[in-house]
């Protein structure tokens, strides 16, 4: 049994449940209490020095980091060799949007998300303006593309799903981008998805609020 420490609201732990349902393993999902600052105490330290989530134990095997469990799950669990292809070519070009994920991603849409829900005092326009700009590149590189790597999805497309999907909870819009909410769809249909868990906040606030 894999064992999945995560948070609903957590877009980087929303990436390895993903994969997890979409390689049909049996797990378990472990909440891990942020507000009361379990991440902080002794025992989950001992799984993760750096108290982050998500963290996946399988057996005498622990790894911490959202896009380090989604290559040890495909490279141990996908025997097709479907979400992290041996090619090297392929797999470079996979590491290229796990490190957008991990850096511009995380610090511009992930980060405007989290000060609207934790209420935080933050510098928005320049992080704003990275996002759109991000987001405007994205929007060109999928012009006539179906997945971000090649002909089928890779780890790659779920590692920038969650925080793309979250973007209006950051107060950043998609409507401007339709090969992005295009291929965020084509992501929702694929076998096993499970919906990241969404809060009322930035632009899903001001939407209810009109209503």
């Amino acid at each position: 049994m894999l064992t999945l420490y995560w948070h609903p609201i957590s877009g980087h732990a929303h990436r390895a449940h993903m994969l997890l349902s979409m390689l049909e393993l049996k797990f378990e999902l472990i909440t891990v209490d942020l507000p009361g600052g379990e991440h902080q105490q002794p025992e989950f330290l001992s799984l993760n020095p750096f108290g982050q989530i998500p963290v996946l134990v399988d057996g005498d095997t622990v790894i911490s980091d959202s896009n380090a469990i989604l290559v040890y799950l495909a490279s141990v669990y996908d025997s097709e060799r479907k979400w992290l292809p041996e090619s090297p070519k392929v797999r470079a070009n996979i590491e290229q949007f796990l490190s957008l994920a991990a850096h511009r991603l995380a610090g511009s849409i992930a980060k405007l998300r989290a000060a609207n829900l934790f209420n935080r005092q933050i510098d928005s326009a320049p992080l704003a303006q990275e996002a759109y700009k991000l987001l405007q590149q994205l929007q060109s590189y999928q012009e006539g593309r179906q997945w971000l790597i090649g002909t089928t999805p890779t780890i790659a497309d779920l590692a920038l799903y969650s925080y793309i999907k979250l973007a209006p909870e950051g107060g950043i819009s998609l409507t401007d981008f339709p090969n992005i909410e295009a291929w965020l769809q084509r992501v929702e249909e694929l076998p096993g998805f499970v919906p990241m868990q969404l809060s009322n906040v930035g632009l899903r606030k001001a939407s209810l609020n009109t209503k």
